[in-house]
């Protein structure tokens, strides 16, 4: 494949498209901002209005009818006919707007728009691979238009953020997750391409619908689920070796088992496993800022045991072992609890990945409980009195006045991370958390909320979403022709986002750098995580200027080229 250039996003475009076949395809389209010259040459008189306008008026004109919606879901499918109609435009107004447009474009408005995927379908984006394209998925691939691909995002839409199995309306999944790429790492639309694996729905509602676009059938499972996969990434190394491949919003019961399957076979990682727990273990080590207890000496509650909380405990335990502790005491530091209650030796139904953090059953002998059985959150909080309580459960209000109040009494500044998304999946409201502890917690959220108010002032919570992760790491993958992916890419990942929080330099200040710093956050990311691929020996290495150049060539900003016909 031949690799970016810097110049190649502005030099003149040649394409032998006119008229309405130009207009009505959404990476060529400039709408106004055609030139009076490229209105002749390219036979676009009459199809368009006689103003010229500028990519700044075009965006303008597109804000102000945004913000005129009443709801975010009108806003999220506003925003989605932009991207399908002109996509320089769409990803000016994101770049320009990220704080604003990111809970339209992701979460938590993507949750509603995957519910509702198929009345607002309308036009083609990415590749529904189906069930019954089994046997042809290599032939699909094959299309020329697919080309230049370097980043695919692929979901089954099982597990679409805390809402379940949406069957192919978790598309929406994919594409928001390929325009955060775009729009926070600077990577061209044209290098990504969003997949939905269509094996079905057990979403009584979505079948009974008669709108609903997907394969109408029941989950595909076992062998001939894993088949159909083994099928799409066979034809994924096949059709492109460098490609890096995401999973997003698997069940758990395939997520980590995916993971494991496929990534020494190519570049691959699962961002609600990896992603979530690089930003998890970012945003506590700039709490530590604030807090002044070592990452040696945190006892870490995690409610929600499935994948992605095994993949933050992995990570957090990696990074306390690698800060001094053995692998023992860190393993002690951690107290998961599932749908059965705390996580301990000798229940039934312990996956591999929940192994390493088991609790002893003498090492909590002494503990106070309510009653025999099945350990609680609660009862947790009171006995392991953790420093940091995490959620990725689903459960909304799952953090209770009692247990928030119980981790305050804990602690003098309680981490508290609710992290399920969307917002209604939230195992917190920030402002309860911040009246139950009387002022003193350090709130992570993975939606976006509002600042919570406090002793009259206003106090923004931190989104620790993992867009400030995975848009680097897909960069600095690629700057270096990475062929897998490791776990230390993310660590470092984690590392950096830690290091450019404000409470470096202000222990009073936000936990995270604000949204609308994304693109400055991703590069740092992205260079980082380039060097630590170089040094883990899965990437062709490179000297710093050389990487710089890369990662330059990289980053494309959502302006128009020039157009030339060819004839």
């Amino acid at each position: 494949m031949t690799e970016v250039v810097a110049s190649e996003w502005e030099t003149p475009l040649k394409t032998h498209l006119t008229g309405f076949d130009l207009v009505t395809k959404p990476m060529l389209n400039k709408g106004l901002a055609f030139s009076l010259h490229e209105r002749d040459v390219f036979r676009l008189n009459g199809l368009l209005p006689p103003h010229v306008a500028t990519i700044e008026e075009q965006a303008e004109r597109r804000l102000r009818v945004l913000r005129a919606f009443s709801t975010d879901f009108e806003r999220y499918a506003f925003l989605r006919d932009l991207q399908d109609t002109n996509e320089t435009l769409f990803y000016a107004v994101l770049v320009r707007h990220i704080e604003e447009l990111l809970p339209l474009v992701y979460t938590p408005t993507v949750g509603e728009g995957c519910q509702h995927f198929s009345e607002i379908w309308r036009k083609p984006r990415g590749l529904f691979l189906s069930y019954p394209n089994k046997g042809r998925i290599r032939e699909i691939l094959a299309d020329p238009r697919y080309d230049r691909v370097r980043v695919i995002v692929v979901s089954d839409g099982e597990r679409i953020l805390g809402l379940g199995d949406q069957g192919a309306g978790g598309m929406g999944i994919p594409i928001g997750k390929l325009s955060l790429y775009t729009g926070c790492a600077g990577i061209h639309p044209d290098l990504t391409l969003p997949i939905l694996l269509d094996v079905g729905t057990n979403n009584r509602e979505r079948l009974n619908n008669p709108l609903y676009i997907g394969w109408r059938h029941e989950r595909i499972v076992g062998a001939e689920y894993d088949a159909f996969v083994e099928e799409f990434v066979s034809a994924v190394i096949e059709r492109w070796p460098n490609v890096l491949l995401q999973w997003e919003d698997f069940a758990g019961s395939n997520a980590s088992r995916l993971l494991a399957k496929y990534r020494d076979r190519l570049c691959t990682f699962n961002d609600d496993i990896q992603g979530t727990a690089a930003i998890a273990a970012g945003t506590l080590l700039a709490a530590v800022n604030v807090t002044g207890i070592k990452l040696t000496e945190q006892r870490i509650a995690v409610l929600g045991a499935g994948s992605a909380g095994c993949g933050i405990s992995a990570l957090l335990l990696r990074a306390m072992v690698d800060a001094g502790l053995s692998e023992e005491e860190a393993r002690a530091a951690f107290y998961l609890v599932d749908r059965n209650g705390l996580l301990v030796d000798g229940m039934e139904g312990i996956t591999p990945a929940q192994t390493p953090f088991v609790q002893k059953r003498e090492a909590i002998s002494d503990w106070v409980l309510d009653e025999p059985g099945d350990i609680g959150l609660l009862e947790v909080v009171r006995n392991a009195k953790p420093t940091v309580l995490i959620g990725v459960s689903g459960q909304a209000g799952a953090f209770t006045e009692q247990v928030v109040r119980a981790m305050a009494e804990g602690v003098e500044h309680p981490v508290i991370f609710p992290l399920s998304n969307p917002t209604s999946r939230s195992e917190a409201v920030p402002q309860q958390v911040m009246e139950w502890t009387n002022g003193r917690a350090l709130i992570g959220t993975g939606s976006p909320f509002s600042p919570v108010q406090w002793q009259g002032k206003d106090i923004p919570v931190d989104q620790t979403n993992n867009s400030y992760i995975f848009p680097g790491v897909g960069l600095g993958v690629l700057a270096v022709n990475a062929k897998r992916v490791t776990d230390a890419m993310f660590m470092v990942a984690g590392k950096v986002v830690a290091a450019m929080s404000p409470t470096v330099k202000d222990r009073n200040a936000r936990l995270l750098p604000p949204v609308d710093q994304l693109r400055e956050v991703s590069l740092a990311v992205a260079k980082a995580v380039a060097i630590q691929a170089q040094a883990d020996g899965v990437a062709e290495s490179c000297d710093q200027a050389t990487l710089d150049q890369r990662l330059k060539s990289l980053v494309w900003e959502p302006t128009y080229r020039p157009y030339e016909l060819v004839k």
